[in-house]
């Protein structure tokens, strides 16, 4: 009998702690500690508003049929929001991820004359810092979260060192050279920059990046296999008369055999001095490693 009394309390014993247990874990993962608090802004059937944010916009969700939004033309980060319909009477809301993986959220109420129309999100970030984590990360970059790679390739940029020196185009004027190769966390960042040594303006059509072989029989058709950028650190439409500009391109990781080239061409939009830079895998696997923890490199 004793024995089963003293079973009985071990039992009863377990069950209360795992019960205290259970409900010990569910308080401290309380969804309220994620808590993303949203902004409030006021939006009108007549009138437009705008917001500005720090990165381009990659996904916006609209809470309801009472709101109307579309990125505004030829500027990606530039969000365009009004009522659908007059007079709605209940709060609605929409969210918005950016290419920085920041994830934003609204609260939206009608009003016939908002308070404000236009609001520069860029201000708030000015002051933050720039190596958190960001909430989203996106598959493409894998385990590096869009604020750091966009932090690393605007080093690059501020550092505009060249580690490489033997890779380079030039005619007309013209010269186009590879600064330096990058890699972090499975990805190639590269460095490019364009001079222009003439008075006449460089008005930049398209880039292509691509991997090709370095020999090939006569009337053979050439393999080619394009490479497509994750990331540019800014685009470059013209490079002005007497100027030179730069850029920072972020590629997965990618090794090429010893008969293939990976060349990178600009082309000159209604010109002829397109150039071309030739990369070898030896000069991929020489990549100089990124520290993420100080950004040395």
């Amino acid at each position: 009998m004793k024995n089963y009394l003293k079973t009985f309390l071990a039992i009863t014993f377990l069950i209360a702690y795992s019960v205290s247990a259970s409900a010990q874990e569910n308080e401290a993962t309380s969804l309220n500690l994620g808590e993303i608090l949203p902004y409030n802004m006021q939006v009108t059937y007549d009138k437009t508003s705008h917001l500005i944010f720090p990165s381009a916009i990659r996904y916006v969700d609209l809470g309801s049929e009472c709101l109307i939004a579309s990125k505004a033309e030829d500027a990606e980060n530039v969000l365009r929001i009004k009522a659908g319909v007059k007079d709605f009477d209940q709060e609605t809301n929409f969210s918005v991820i950016t290419d920085d993986g920041r994830f934003y959220s609204f609260n939206v109420q009608y009003s016939s004359l908002p308070s404000t129309l236009s609001y520069d999100l860029q201000l708030m970030h000015k002051t933050v810092d720039k190596t958190t984590a960001s909430g989203v990360l996106f598959e493409d970059l894998g385990k590096t979260p869009p604020s750091l790679a966009a932090l690393i390739m605007e080093t690059i940029y501020k550092n505009n060192k060249r580690v490489l020196k033997h890779i380079s185009s030039q005619s007309f004027g013209i010269e186009f050279s590879l600064k330096g190769i990058y890699i972090h966390n499975g990805k190639y960042y590269f460095h490019t920059q364009l001079e222009n040594s003439t008075n006449v303006p460089f008005r930049i059509d398209f880039m292509v990046f691509k991997v090709v072989d370095k020999k090939t029989a006569r009337r053979t058709a050439i393999q080619q296999i394009p490479i497509v950028p994750l990331r540019a650190y800014k685009m470059i439409y013209e490079i002005s008369g007497k100027a030179t500009d730069q850029n920072v391109f972020l590629l997965d990781q990618f090794t090429i055999s010893d008969d293939k080239l990976m060349l990178i061409e600009i082309f000159e939009k209604s010109g002829g001095r397109h150039q071309t830079l030739k990369i070898k895998n030896s000069d991929l696997v020489k990549a100089r490693l990124i520290n993420d923890m100080h950004l040395k490199f």
